[in-house]
């Protein structure tokens, strides 16, 4: 005896056109989720201020297939996401777009603060810090941050002649200490074990010296312990300068760096200055050195941060 036929199920013409509806807007969905974790991952990787190839390196992931997800292209898996916030020593978390982060326990604040402005997000820190601050920490000397090419090494080196304290490279007590260049180093061992070097030598700089002015790296700010660290022992100042001044001034001091591995330099340098402006804003004070002279730059400055280098 023969079953009986299953007769096909046909939708009416409605339902296949929600079908279809259905369809493409979960095909949105995810190509926006594709294009959020690629942004997420692109600006992680500036902040750090690594390249993608020495990204590829350390996570395992191939530098081609990077490009496709910061690109929004490619839709990565878990576990590869995982390799690369690992790369980066980020939480996976913070490779999600916005909206898919874990919600946070002060979400009215976060809330509050994410729909202000860089203006009054500024103003937002200076009145939280005057309520909150730690008034009573002891700050004994300044700190210079910002991208390379800002001026830092210059006016560091000016001021603490003219207040009569020492200067200090973070840069340089991090070779010291591990016996490698900077980027031998970063390519050597990665961002998790760098970051490490990094805060020893700030600790290490804190505890030697009563009075002093300090060169953080460009990527400081990233690491948001170490920068905390920075900020509460030290008067903190962003030397600015536009990204066309950051590039000039760094291909005449011959440093190939900003420009080594890359087509679009200027372009990569907006977008580090972009990712990194929110880390950079939470400094003291900021010193605008584009198209200035260095003597009123460091007259400025020497007004500024005096009273921090003085006993």
């Amino acid at each position: 005896m023969l079953a009986p036929s299953i007769p096909a199920v046909i939708l009416p013409m409605t339902d296949r056109a929600e079908a279809r509806t259905d369809g493409d807007q979960t095909d949105q969905v995810a190509a926006e989720l594709m294009r959020g974790v690629g942004a997420q991952v692109r600006t992680a990787r500036s902040r750090r201020g690594l390249t993608r190839k020495n990204l590829a390196y350390h996570s395992g992931v191939s530098e081609r297939y990077l490009a496709r997800v910061e690109s929004g292209e490619a839709n990565i898996s878990v576990v590869l996401l995982s390799q690369l916030a690992r790369a980066l020593d980020v939480p996976i978390l913070s490779l999600m777009p916005g909206e898919l982060e874990a919600e946070s326990r002060h979400a009215p604040l976060d809330g509050l603060l994410r729909n202000l402005d860089e203006q009054q997000k500024e103003r937002a820190y200076r009145l939280l810090k005057k309520e909150f601050g730690d008034a009573g920490s002891e700050r004994r000397g300044v700190a210079l941050v910002g991208l390379r090419g800002a001026g830092k090494s210059t006016l560091g080196t000016r001021i603490a002649r003219r207040l009569k304290v020492p200067f200090v490279r973070l840069d340089e007590v991090i070779a010291q200490t591990s016996g490698l260049e900077l980027g031998e180093l970063i390519s050597l061992v990665g961002q998790r074990e760098y970051r490490r070097y990094e805060q020893e030598a700030l600790r290490s700089t804190i505890d030697d010296y009563r009075y002093v002015v300090v060169e953080a790296g460009g990527s400081l700010v990233s690491e948001k312990e170490t920068y905390d660290l920075l900020r509460t022992n030290y008067f903190t100042v962003w030397v600015r300068a536009s990204p066309e001044e950051h590039l000039e001034r760094v291909r005449s001091q011959g440093d190939v760096r900003p420009m080594k591995s890359s087509r679009r330099p200027l372009e990569d340098l907006k977008l580090i200055l972009k990712d990194r402006s929110a880390d950079y804003r939470l400094a003291d004070y900021q010193l605008k050195t584009t198209n200035r002279n260095i003597d009123d730059c460091v007259k400025e400055l020497v007004e500024v941060v005096g009273r921090y280098l003085r006993p």
